[in-house]
């Protein structure tokens, strides 16, 4: 079997980790897309030989593209990059509005936008992005948080809808909180045994990526942890 090409954004985060080394695990050529201090030399720590560790900036179009011009095929796209905030909505800072508008929905526009004509170009291909359980079930204090993720999914279903016919799929997947070292730092370990785990989100979103998912389009997945 042909080793597949997989781009992965947000690569170096507390899930992106977990999602890249199953991934290479599976014998993958994956583009691991790093953004924040630290995130590329974290990667490049790990070893991977099917690994390549890109430097690039997830919100700006034209730095995906030249990300995606350096890349043969791109037969999926994990789109892990996102940010959390919350607080009162009338009181909620518009600087940090504007991080969370930027680091949810921009960076999948620009990361979906560069991989479509390459997708395009091969005839097929598997994106898959991670919205939240709160774009469909938004709490209090998360308006702006919730409005991103679940402009996020509506960003995906349309563009699975643009691809019917041909073999480009784009499906969500809507985890509760995922047990990464910073949801740890911040919120205690209280609970924790009920997060979503980096290595059991990486398999549904394997799946997604995969062949086999070909019959999935615009689907949104919830994802729960605990038994």
């Amino acid at each position: 079997m042909t080793q597949r090409n997989v781009l992965i954004t947000g690569a170096g985060g507390g899930l992106g980790l977990g999602v890249t080394e199953a991934f290479a695990d599976a014998g993958d050529a994956v583009t691991a897309v790093a953004f924040a201090p630290g995130e590329a030399d974290a990667l490049a720590a790990l070893g991977w030989s099917n690994v390549s560790v890109v430097e690039a900036d997830a919100r700006d179009v034209a730095a995906m593209e030249a990300v995606v011009a350096g890349l043969s095929r791109v037969d999926a796209l994990v789109h892990l990059a996102g940010g959390f905030g919350m607080g009162d909505t009338a009181a909620f800072d518009v600087a940090e509005y504007q991080r969370l508008v930027e680091i949810n929905l921009t960076t999948t526009f620009a990361t979906v936008r560069a991989v479509l004509p390459a997708m395009r170009r091969e005839g097929h291909g598997r994106i898959v992005t991670v919205a939240s359980r709160s774009a469909i079930e938004p709490p209090a204090q998360m308006a702006v948080y919730a409005a991103t993720k679940a402009a996020v999914l509506a960003f995906t279903r349309a563009v699975a809808e643009e691809h019917r016919g041909v073999d480009i799929t784009a499906n969500s997947v809507l985890p509760t909180i995922i047990d990464t070292p910073a949801n740890r730092a911040a919120m205690g370990d209280e609970g924790a045994d009920a997060w979503v785990t980096p290595a059991s989100l990486a398999k549904t979103l394997r799946f997604l990526a995969s062949p086999d998912a070909g019959d999935l389009r615009g689907s949104a997945l919830q994802t729960y942890g605990g038994v």
